[in-house]
């Protein structure tokens, strides 16, 4: 399984306050599509390298993104791909719990526990949580996906070859983040930040995901206030 790194300094950060209107995933679409060519984004840095997050920012190809035609059946999720019992939710549940559930049966899950990593809400009934697409579903579709085959928009609904293209957070924290990007939303927790600036950048980059203007600026924000934090992705295969 290849694995996203993210070295984030000591240096605190403290960007902007988010907006967390709530949302759904049918915003208001972009008038055009932005299609990143097949090689939008580099191959990852060397390993255990790093990219500063403002030059991983840079790497992005910038353009405008369209919602027209977006349908999140488009991206069949939650699937059991190594045949074990356990979905793809269940899959990210036990690789993010402080304290180890219990796993029955068909990959039946009880006790255990969790950090929520966009508010620092501590997690003790799996039910309570969300499994999050780091970049979400409709931004993905937004910014390349709807150029993808089923199969790829599978692959990345799927995406266990990244620690953090998916990620367990509280039902509320995602459900404000909604499909927004880092210029309609950041997490409760301001000490997040830096690393969700990341995450998102990594994510982005390792599927060749373009980014429109105002989430370029809002990135660009973010990396002034986390000059510290840096960034490894593999591109996905």
């Amino acid at each position: 399984m290849i694995s996203l790194v993210l070295l984030v300094g000591l240096t605190a950060c403290s960007p902007g306050p988010a907006n967390t209107d709530p949302d759904d995933e049918q915003a208001t679409p972009a008038p055009s599509a932005l299609a990143p060519s097949a090689s939008a984004a580099p191959g990852a840095p060397a390993s255990g390298s790093g990219v500063p997050l403002k030059e991983a920012i840079a790497l992005l190809v910038v353009g405008e993104e369209s919602r027209s035609g977006y349908e999140r059946d488009a991206f069949q999720h939650w699937i059991d791909e190594d045949g074990d019992g356990c979905d793809t939710r269940r899959e990210v549940l036990l690789a993010e719990a402080t304290t180890k559930p219990t796993q029955a049966a068909r990959c039946a899950i009880t006790g255990g526990a969790w950090t929520s990593f966009y508010d620092g809400a501590a997690v003790t009934d799996a039910k309570k949580l969300d499994i999050d697409h780091m970049v979400a579903l409709a931004e993905a579709w937004d910014s390349g996906a709807s150029d993808w085959t089923a199969q790829r928009r599978e692959q990345y609904a799927n995406d266990l070859g990244s620690e953090r293209s998916l990620i367990a957070v509280t039902a509320k924290s995602n459900r404000s983040k909604s499909d927004k990007d880092p210029s309609q939303w950041l997490p409760p927790a301001a000490s997040a930040h830096c690393v969700y600036a990341a995450d998102w950048t990594a994510t982005k980059l390792r599927w060749k995901l373009g980014a429109d203007k105002t989430e370029q600026a809002a990135l660009e924000k973010l990396a002034a206030a986390c000059p510290d934090t840096l960034v490894e992705y593999q591109v996905a295969p």
